[in-house]
């Protein structure tokens, strides 16, 4: 049974966990706006984004809980995942500010 201090420390983890994985599919992302890709390309790359993320994700879930997946794991990944896309929101709205111009959004999906 975990302490209330470790179960914090678990939820900052699941936090920065799940705002990894969402900047690694923005590089992804900004990756595909810079060179065109091909749908094979783009599912092929999709794959192995998901299988790292899923091994990626176990290896945080073994380490910090010892396997069991908790609700606040759970619920800090998602969180952390929510952060990142708010915070990349927020730099594509300065940047649109600052440089005045109409440039693509890097943090939409269009």
């Amino acid at each position: 049974m975990l302490g209330i201090r470790e179960e914090m420390v678990v939820f900052l983890i699941a936090v920065l966990s799940g705002a990894i994985v969402r900047l690694i599919y923005q590089c992804i992302r900004c990756f595909r706006r810079i060179i065109a890709h091909q749908l094979m390309a783009v599912s092929v790359e999709d794959v192995i984004f998901w299988i790292g993320s899923a091994v990626y994700m176990f290896v945080q879930i073994y380490h910090t809980s010892d396997g069991s997946i908790r609700w606040y794991f759970v619920l800090g990944v998602a969180i952390g995942a929510v952060l990142m896309s708010v915070l990349f929101s927020a730099f594509g709205k300065m940047h649109k500010k600052i440089y005045g111009h109409k440039e693509k959004d890097f943090s939409s999906g269009t």
